[in-house]
């Protein structure tokens, strides 16, 4: 549940994070506030950073507090899930304003034709929630009915750009394939209608004059 999370802030081992053990719980807590969330001052750390200490629990019930956590003590998993919400929203705030960051957001959004925003913040959610509709379960299910899988290599299909990461480029490459199908769909499903529409005005029982078409 909480193992890509804990990746994206490159935690030391997010598959093997078990929530229920007290100490790693305590540890996960502390690396947190330490590391990313960064709510105290280091000299007010003293009470959270105890963990063997008797005591803990109400240091840990008052920083839940002082963040403005939503969830108690003894909502641990939904507590965690929570901080760690909150530590991926700094950690990646931080770097929202960063050159490469801003030429990432926009090589993507170019690809995927969607149009610039000022708020590089609000082109990344448009992009987000494009992937989400094209590689969602659903509709990778429905592509999957639809039609076989054809294999293509990407390596032979030139970005036009480099973003100065490989997953991304792969990303990339994906994505405009993906957008280049669509449109092929788009063009087949126009070319589908013009038949049907010149199918109707070649009916010798279409009455032009009456404007009705058909008896």
């Amino acid at each position: 549940m909480f193992r890509r999370k804990l990746t994206a802030l490159d935690y030391h081992n997010p598959n093997g994070f078990d929530c229920t053990d007290e100490t790693q719980f305590r540890n996960c807590i502390v690396w947190l506030e330490d590391q990313k969330i960064r709510h105290y001052k280091i000299e007010d750390r003293g009470n959270l950073r105890n963990i063997p200490s008797s005591d803990w629990p109400q240091a840990y019930q008052k920083y839940l507090q002082d963040v403005s956590c939503p969830f108690g003590v003894q909502e641990r998993q939904e507590a965690v899930d929570w901080l760690l919400g909150l530590a991926v929203r700094y950690e990646y705030g931080d770097n929202g304003n960063s050159p490469d960051f801003k030429a990432g957001v926009t090589a993507l959004a170019n690809i995927l034709k969607i149009q610039r925003h000022d708020d590089y913040l609000v082109m990344l959610k448009a992009i987000r929630i494009l992937i989400q509709e094209r590689l969602s379960p659903e509709a990778i299910t429905k592509a999957n009915q639809n039609k076989e899988g054809i294999p293509v290599a990407l390596d032979k299909h030139i970005l036009g750009f480099d973003t100065g990461d490989a997953s991304l480029n792969e990303a990339a490459q994906i994505l405009r394939l993906l957008h280049i199908e669509e449109l092929r769909e788009l063009q087949t499903k126009i070319n589908e209608a013009i038949v049907a529409v010149q199918a109707i005005i070649a009916d010798p029982k279409t009455d032009h004059r009456l404007g009705k078409v058909g008896r």
